[in-house]
């Protein structure tokens, strides 16, 4: 169950103008999508069901970037089964539709619950979730590109004066505990970080050490967070399957949005916590539409990053691993 410190947390933490762990990671989303979005959608893949990862050992993590991506360590994944694609919007409404379930993002905020002192604006106590708004005086220092949307929910993720997500998107403003729910309701679960890496992979014996973007991926292009050069097609997010799939047959685990995980997040490797039914902080895999080459980097397997799990944000979603065939 999300606690109300951690969304409550997360949105003052926001409003102050800063962010847990860093802009490209924690609160990644998007100002819009091209014009020709529904366009693009059209022309790309539809992929559906999930796809069986036979398993094995790997070298997981890297030495090569970032210090929470390691050490490397061996780890043995044994056989699962994941979605080729993450969680759409259209899946997440037939979830809705037959359960009656309400979002994090749709509820409101108790700020009595985090002990805030003094007046709070009531725009931070109503539904919402974080948005990516530059400033005009925008800089890399202040990482002041983040904004909490009262209406910004997983039907409008950008906010309710936005146009309404595409049901072809990955389903983001998804809390944790969203991500949850919408997997027991599957049948299935979420993800380790280690199954995750090791699915992303694609069967790769060596971690990814090119610093350079992918070229087959959703990714920032130019300088962020000021100029998006588009180079890919996109603005922000994507339709599912526009990009081509690993050699495993799984969609997008590379950019486009964030993936939820069930891992604890730990500063290391070296420390591990295990899965906490209660970490205030998770893990999520495969970057975003927001990661670059100047700021970032985190479009690669091995990279890792935390994230509140109380409060949602428009890049990150989800994907549903299952122990045995979903037969979908």
């Amino acid at each position: 169950m999300v606690t109300m410190n951690e969304r409550v947390g997360g949105i003052f933490t926001i409003a102050r103008g800063a962010t847990l762990i860093g802009a490209c990671l924690l609160f990644a989303a998007c100002s819009g999508k091209p014009e020709d979005v529904a366009g693009q959608g059209s022309i790309c893949e539809q992929p559906d069901g999930a796809v069986r990862i036979t398993g094995g050992d790997f070298a997981m993590g890297s030495d090569a970037f970032y210090p929470e991506e390691g050490p490397v360590h061996t780890v043995t994944v044994a056989p699962f089964w994941l979605d080729a694609a993450e969680v759409t919007v259209e899946r997440f409404a037939a979830f809705v539709a037959e359960t009656g379930y309400v979002s994090v993002a749709e509820k409101p905020v108790d700020p009595a619950a985090f002990g805030a002192v003094g007046d709070v604006s009531d725009d931070l106590l109503q539904p919402g979730g974080a948005v990516f708004r530059p400033a005009s005086n925008v800089s890399i220092g202040g990482m002041n590109w983040w904004k909490y949307v009262p209406g910004a929910n997983w039907r409008f993720p950008r906010g309710p004066a936005e146009s309404e997500a595409d049901r072809n998107e990955p389903v983001t403003q998804i809390a944790f505990e969203d991500a949850l729910a919408f997997a027991k309701w599957a049948g299935g679960r979420l993800p380790t970080e280690a199954e995750w890496e090791f699915a992303a992979r694609g069967g790769a014996r060596e971690p990814v050490r090119d610093r350079n973007p992918p070229g087959d991926a959703n990714v920032w292009q130019g300088v962020f967070p000021v100029q998006n050069t588009q180079e890919d097609g996109f603005d922000g997010v994507a339709p599912v399957g526009c990009f081509g799939p690993n050699p495993y047959g799984l969609y997008d685990m590379i950019g486009n949005v964030w993936e939820w995980t069930t891992d604890a997040y730990t500063p290391s490797h070296a420390v591990r916590a295990g899965i906490e039914a209660d970490a205030p902080v998770r893990v999520v895999k495969g970057g975003s539409y927001l990661c670059a080459k100047s700021y970032c980097a985190r479009y690669r397997p091995a990279a890792r990053h935390a994230q509140e799990s109380g409060l949602g944000t428009n890049h990150i979603g989800f994907r549903v691993a299952y122990d045995a065939d979903p037969g979908r």
